[in-house]
Formats: C-alpha cells, structure tokens, sequence
C-alpha cells in the first residue's frame, strides 16, 4: 500500500496528479509568476505541473516533454522525447526564443552512488539551463528542481551566466528529508 501524506492527498482531493503540484505554486505565488502565453514542461510525467499551468492560464499553450508516458490532458501538447530530443521537435522548435515560462521538475534515475547520481544530476540541471535559455524569451522564466549537492555552487554560476536574477527555494511540500530544491530564474 502507497503512503500517502498530507500534500499528496490535497493533490488527489484537487484532482491534480501528484504532490510537486503545491512546490510549483509555492514559487509562483513567492515570485508573482503569472503571466505565461508559452510554456514549456521539461520532464512532465505525471503532469501535474502542467495541469497548474493550465487552471492559472486556460489560455496557456503548454508543451510536455518527458520519457515516461504521461497520461493526456486536455489542452497540453505532449511529446514522449527525451529532453536532448527537443531541437527536433517542430512543433516547439518553431517557438524557439518566445517561450515565457521553462519548468522542470525533472530527475535522473538515482544509482546509489552518490558521485555518479550528482554528476548526472548536474548534467541533467546544465541541459535544462542550456535549453531554457535557448527557448526562452526576453524575460523569460526558468523553475527546476534541482538538489543539493557538491555541484550546486557551479550549477548557479552557470544559471547566473544566462540569468540576470536566480534564486533557490525549498518549498514547503517538498519532503523535509528530502535534498530537492528549486532553482528560478529571470532571464
């Protein structure tokens, strides 16, 4: 039997598909992110992310991406790609550089070996980094999860390169045990 905690049986209560729902609006309503025509969803499975995005902006033209299948939702463009796969995505890559909003609350497979797992964390985080800023317009928005580690120093140095505000949170319905974080920011 699955446990569920307070934060996922709120999330089930309001429909959403997963607890990482309530981290998202935490940042939203800590950093009054609003307003997002295009948006896209970097490792999307199950999708509650993008089902937020959608409750805040109906208008929204959300973008899934993600390995894992993801169950439809109305209104979200899904693709099963891996994220390095995005360039070859017409669809998005058309919009290249007027995305408002890059959210990813991706996460690599975890071996057990601390070393390698933050290494593939990092790589991950610079992957996601290099395409926000690609995708990204003007003012622009990125919110990725990320965790705390060695690597997070040089991580942020490389977000400070393509963003002219970033900020770390760690959101309340993220587990207290739990090394998650939240990079944003402001290109």
């Amino acid at each position: 039997m699955v446990y569920l905690d307070n934060w996922a049986l709120k999330a089930k209560q309001m429909g959403y598909r997963s607890r990482a729902v309530f981290k998202l609006e935490e940042i939203f309503n800590k950093t009054r992110t609003n307003s997002f025509k295009y948006v896209l969803d970097l490792g999307s499975s199950p999708g509650a992310w993008s089902q937020f995005i959608l409750k805040k902006n109906s208008n929204a033209n959300v973008f899934a991406l993600d390995i894992l299948d993801m169950e439809p939702i109305e209104g979200v463009k899904f693709f099963k790609q891996d994220i390095e796969q995005i360039y070859n995505i017409p669809q998005i890559f058309k919009l290249k550089d007027n995305f408002n909003l890059v959210i990813s609350d991706i996460a690599p497979n975890l071996s057990g070996i601390k070393l390698i797992d933050n290494k593939n964390i990092f790589d991950l985080n610079k992957l996601t980094i290099d395409i926000a800023s690609d995708f990204l317009c003007r003012d622009g928005i990125l919110i990725m999860k990320t965790f705390q580690n060695n690597f997070l120093k040089t991580l942020r140095k490389d977000m400070e390169l393509s963003f002219k505000i970033v900020q770390t949170y760690k959101p309340a319905a993220s587990k207290k045990k739990s090394g998650e974080i939240y990079l944003y920011g402001e290109k």
